[in-house]
């Protein structure tokens, strides 16, 4: 009975390290740093956009209750 419970231990940490040596393979390589460079340049750009539509609202907020512009604002881009 242990003999076949190491067998099934064995398998398994085979499988796992070979599925965990085949992702490293394929982020290794140019096309795995194509794909990581699109991730990071699409976070920074979703960053940015968020930013600036957030920054738009807080200015027209703060022009707002400043009394700088009565109501009628348009977003400036």
């Amino acid at each position: 009975m242990k003999k076949i419970f190491w067998l099934g231990v064995g398998i398994t940490i085979g499988v796992l390290a070979a599925r965990k040596i085949a992702a490293a393979q394929g982020a290794i390589g140019p096309e795995g740093l194509n794909r990581a460079v699109g991730r990071v340049t699409d976070a920074v750009h979703d960053f940015a956009d968020a930013l600036r539509e957030n920054m738009n609202e807080r200015e027209t907020d703060l022009r707002l209750a400043l009394g700088v512009d009565q109501g009628t604002t348009t977003p400036r881009r």
